[in-house]
């Protein structure tokens, strides 16, 4: 599960966000590349867009599932 006190700093502000247990994987932004995006120097994803319509939020959704790291989080 994803802690929010260990929220990258390149997360926009919102409720969804990506935390320091990223490995980098690229499956999120596989999944929803318009809310996901990896760092300049590679390292981890952050959240670039907050999702607001139900797709959208299904959208990220899925990401979290394919997640290996549980690093994406939702703020529940």
């Amino acid at each position: 599960m994803a802690d929010k006190n260990l929220k990258v700093s390149e997360n926009v502000p919102g409720k969804w966000f990506v935390d320091e247990n990223c490995i980098a994987c690229d499956s999120c932004i596989s999944v929803a590349p318009d809310f996901f995006a990896m760092n300049d120097d590679s390292t981890h994803a952050y959240v670039k867009k907050q999702p607001t319509t139900p797709e959208e939020i299904q959208l990220c959704e899925d990401a979290k599932s394919t997640c290996p790291t549980e690093a994406i989080g939702d703020d529940n």
